[in-house]
């Protein structure tokens, strides 16, 4: 969440969860060349449609965040999570099992070509909550903007699709 504020808000930092396009681009395209990963893991496309940010997010949008409560997420959900990184990873719900009573979350980015090792086990106790809408897109990119030259190069500038 962004300091030094009293809303839960989220400023997207990586391009994981990049669609190319913007709000107006065309779903079916984007779903054709992402489509073999998530069908893999039992999402087709008339399930990824109905998932809130089907059309993902940039780099720079702020995003409006709220507490996640375990029992009430569900696949598709976008979560923010401690994974042991420098920022909490920002990534979309695949998978929800229920182990001694505590659920255990899998996710994947949508731009992420699969999954990182630090996304297939999340704890409860590693939420920090779950994104409900984008406030403003590339807004934050004021505060991106000082930190650039200190990111590696290939996690500089504008995103690309993977």
């Amino acid at each position: 969440m962004a300091a030094g504020t009293s809303l839960p808000l989220a400023i997207v930092e990586s391009c994981s969860m990049y669609h190319k396009g913007d709000i107006f681009s065309d779903f079916d395209n984007w779903w054709n060349r992402h489509e073999e990963k998530y069908v893999s893991l039992g999402i087709d496309k008339q399930i990824f449609r109905d998932f809130l940010f089907k059309r993902g997010f940039n780099k720079g949008d702020i995003l409006f965040v709220v507490r996640a409560k375990p029992e009430k997420l569900e696949i598709g959900d976008v979560i923010i999570f401690e994974a042991g990184q420098r920022n909490p990873v920002i990534h979309r719900i695949i998978k929800i099992e229920e182990r001694d009573e505590n659920y255990i979350f899998s996710t994947i980015g949508d731009n992420n070509n699969g999954q990182l090792v630090v996304e297939r086990s999340i704890k409860e106790e590693q939420l920090v909550g779950k994104a409900v809408f984008k406030i403003v897109p590339f807004v934050g990119w004021v505060k991106l903007i000082f930190f650039e030259h200190v990111r590696p190069m290939e996690e500089r500038g504008f995103c690309k699709e993977n």
